[in-house]
C-alpha cells in the first residue's frame, strides 16, 4: 500500500500496462524488461532466439512478474506486422514500447560497403521507425501510450571507426524528438534513453580487458561501469506517470561521462 504521505509515489506503478521491450533476451533490454513487470507491465519479451526468451520469462513468472514470448527480427517486415497483430489480438491494447535493439559494427567508413552502411542503419534506425509506427497505431484508439527508444551516448559523442553506429544513434534522438511532436497532442510521449559504459555481454571484451577497461572507467566520473540494473528505473520512469509531462527528452545515464572533459 502507497503510504498517503507519498501519494506521487503510486504514479510510478505500470499496473495493467503491456509493454514491448525489443531485445530483451538479455543486457540492458533484460533489466528493463524485469523491471518493467517488477512495476505491474505485463512484459512482451522480444529477441530472435525465442528458447533464451523463453527461460527470461520463465525467470520473470518465477519471481511473481508476468512476461510472455515474442521472438521477431526487428528489420523483418513481415515478422513485425505479424507480431503487431498477435499483440492487438492476445492483448488488445500496447502501452508502452521500449526499442533496444542496436547493432554495431566498428571499423573506419572506408571499410563499409555500401550494403553493411544500409544493413545497420536498417536495423538501428529504419527499424525503429517503423515499430514506433506500428505501435502508434495501438496506442492511439486509446488516447495514451510511451515510445522509448534507446539510444546511445554515442549519438552525442564519437570516437573515430565508428561512424554508422553514432549516426543511427543520433537519428534515433531525432526520431525521439519529432515523434514527441508528431504525437504529442493525442496522448503519447516520446522518449528517450542515452546509455553509457555499461557492463553488458556486449563489452565482454572490453571489460575483460584491464587496460581497454580502465581507459573506460577513467572516461567516467563514478570511475566505474554502469551496471546493466542501473538502466531500469530510467526506462520505469519514463513509461510511468510521473514522466506524464516528460516529452521529446533524452535521458542520458552515463555516470557522467559526456559531462567530462
Amino acid at each position: 500500500m502507497t503510504d498517503n504521505r507519498f501519494p506521487y509515489l503510486s504514479t510510478f506503478s505500470l499496473d495493467g500496462k503491456v509493454a514491448l521491450v525489443t531485445g530483451s533476451g538479455r543486457g540492458l533490454g533484460l533489466e528493463i524488461a524485469r523491471a518493467m513487470s517488477g512495476a505491474g507491465a505485463h512484459v512482451l519479451l522480444n529477441g530472435r532466439d525465442a528458447a533464451r526468451l523463453q527461460t527470461q520469462a520463465d525467470a520473470i513468472a518465477a519471481a511473481g512478474g508476468h512476461a510472455s514470448v515474442l521472438a521477431f527480427d526487428v528489420a523483418d517486415r513481415p515478422a513485425v506486422r505479424d507480431a503487431f497483430a498477435r499483440i492487438e489480438r492476445e492483448h488488445g491494447r500496447l502501452d508502452v514500447l521500449v526499442q533496444n535493439v542496436g547493432q554495431r559494427n566498428r571499423k573506419p567508413l572506408a571499410d563499409f560497403s555500401d550494403d553493411d552502411i544500409h544493413d545497420l542503419l536498417d536495423v538501428d534506425l529504419a527499424s525503429a521507425l517503423i515499430l514506433a509506427r506500428e505501435a502508434a497505431r495501438l496506442m492511439l484508439p486509446h488516447g495514451a501510450g510511451r515510445l522509448i527508444a534507446v539510444t546511445s551516448i554515442a549519438g552525442q559523442v564519437a570516437r573515430a571507426q565508428d561512424a554508422v553506429y553514432a549516426t543511427a544513434k543520433a537519428g534515433l534522438a531525432g526520431m525521439v524528438r519529432a515523434l514527441a511532436v508528431e504525437y504529442g497532442a493525442q496522448g503519447l510521449t516520446s522518449n528517450g534513453i542515452a546509455p553509457g559504459f555499461f557492463a553488458t555481454e556486449t563489452n565482454a571484451a572490453i571489460t575483460g580487458n584491464p587496460e581497454l577497461s580502465a581507459y573506460f572507467e577513467n572516461r567516467t566520473p563514478m570511475r566505474r561501469w554502469g551496471r546493466p540494473e542501473e538502466i531500469a528505473g530510467a526506462a520505469v520512469f519514463l513509461a510511468s506517470g510521473a514522466a506524464s509531462y516528460v516529452n521529446g527528452h533524452v535521458l542520458v545515464v552515463d555516470g557522467g561521462a559526456t559531462v567530462q572533459m
